[in-house]
């Protein structure tokens, strides 16, 4: 049985300080990013460059790191790894207000390559301990419930952001984020160190420890150990492989977004610059939020009727056309309509395809196994956001939305020709996510 929003959350209170340390640090980040891309912006005279090697240094060592993470969060406290790093992270946003000219732009990469850098070992601990905060039949829910928060503070957080760095200035945005992560430790400070981990393993641990400390392997052996459960699961792999296709072209996003608001619809139709992204990526966070959102009915319903592997395809494909006609709209009005569509769509579909890939690993391995999926993802993505700043001095704005939406939509074609080939794991794999 799948609990409801209203039943995971009156009835767990570990979840519910996980799911708020999230909510405001993630609202913070989304002060930080807008900030950060309109302080980028205003320094190099908005440069295409600028922006993508900030969304490098953003993505890339989280991307680098997330396996590292993972392991590391499987064989040490996944509770004090997400303290530490977010009282880290208090100093390393102020760093920001530094920034005042091209020539020290170098300060801004060099604070969003340690931000990434700790952020990628909190995410790792805390996808690894949302499971068994949550609970089997929470999952479904609590999986939505995670994701939706992060993409409705992208919307809250990309509206206040921009509000706030064109009424009060940049720095105020800054010191926000700052405070967000004092918030967020404190919210995982009162979560106990046993919730996070499965009941059964965490008491084997605290009471024989010697047998532990005797079974422990090292670390690279931990790293190795994820890399060949990996390569080994075929399902494992399709996601994987399936969420690199989707990121060649999910990594141009937040170019098209900075340079088709802050650039063309700023120069051609008259729009301030950081009213136009932070309504872009406003109506995007809004999509995936309530995407996320009708998952749970709309999982469901899928599971009940075993269409689970045929969802997810044409979800990914459906998803991607419709961001690309975003790509010919005339006016703001209209992109913001296709990519809020788009978004709610992709909601739905990682909703299902998360809960299906969680439920399918055992809790040992899982935050190695997830964070190489991220890691993976991310670097393609941070790959692409690089290729797609190149691209726009030779294509439009426009233009590049059609490729992005083009490409990520692909994945949906991906998984098709994958799941064909083995009937089997994919009929397994659906019971795995209706009898969890």
């Amino acid at each position: 049985m799948n609990l409801t929003y209203g039943q995971l959350l009156g009835s767990n209170r570990n979840f519910r300080n996980l799911l708020w340390g999230q909510v405001v640090s993630e609202l913070g980040n989304w002060f930080n990013f807008i900030a950060g891309l309109g302080l980028v912006r205003l320094v190099s005279g908005a440069e295409p460059t600028a922006a993508a090697i900030l969304m490098v240094c953003r993505t890339l060592p989280f991307a680098l790191l997330m396996p590292v993470a993972g392991t590391f969060v499987d064989r040490f406290s996944r509770r004090q790894v997400m303290i530490f790093t977010d009282l880290a992270r208090v100093f390393l946003a102020l760093i920001f207000l530094l920034v005042t000219s091209r020539e020290n732009l170098w300060i801004a990469y060099l604070a969003s390559i340690l931000l990434s850098t700790f952020g990628a070992f909190f995410e790792a601990a805390k996808n690894a301990t949302a499971p068994n905060v949550s609970g089997k039949e929470g999952l479904l829910a609590g999986t939505a419930l995670m994701f939706s928060s992060r993409f409705l503070l992208m919307a809250i957080g990309a509206a206040l952001g921009g509000w706030a760095a064109a009424i009060f200035g940049y720095k105020v945005a800054f010191i926000i984020n700052a405070a967000s992560f004092l918030i967020s430790a404190y919210s995982v400070w009162l979560i106990p160190e046993a919730a996070t981990r499965e009941t059964e393993n965490y008491e084997l641990r605290t009471t024989n420890y010697e047998s532990e400390k005797i079974r422990r392997t090292s670390f690279l052996t931990e790293l190795k150990e994820g890399l060949n459960y990996m390569f080994n699961s075929r399902f494992a792999m399709t996601i994987l492989i399936m969420n690199i296709i989707w990121a060649t072209g999910g990594g141009a996003i937040n170019i098209v977004f900075d340079q088709l608001g802050g650039v063309f619809f700023a120069n051609e139709k008259n729009w301030n610059p950081d009213t136009a992204v932070a309504l872009l990526y406003t109506v995007s966070g809004i999509g995936m939020f309530v995407g996320m959102i009708i998952a749970h009915r709309i999982g469901t319903m899928v599971e009940l009727k075993n269409i689970t592997n045929s969802f997810i395809g044409w979800t990914l494909i459906i998803h991607g056309v419709l961001f690309a006609v975003g790509g010919y709209m005339p006016n703001l009005w209209l992109v913001l309509f296709f990519v809020f569509i788009s978004r709610v769509i992709i909601g739905v579909e990682y909703a299902v395809q998360e809960t299906l890939f969680q439920r399918s690993l055992p809790d040992y391995i899982r935050g190695r196994i997830s964070t190489i999926d991220r890691g993976a993802e991310i670097t393609m993505f941070s790959l692409a956001s690089y290729l797609a700043g190149i691209s726009l001095y030779t294509i439009s704005p426009q233009m590049l939305m059609v490729i992005s939406g083009v490409l990520s939509g692909s994945a949906g074609i991906v998984w098709f020709l994958r799941m064909k080939r083995d009937e089997k794991t994919s009929f397994n794999n659906a019971k795995i996510l209706t009898e969890a």
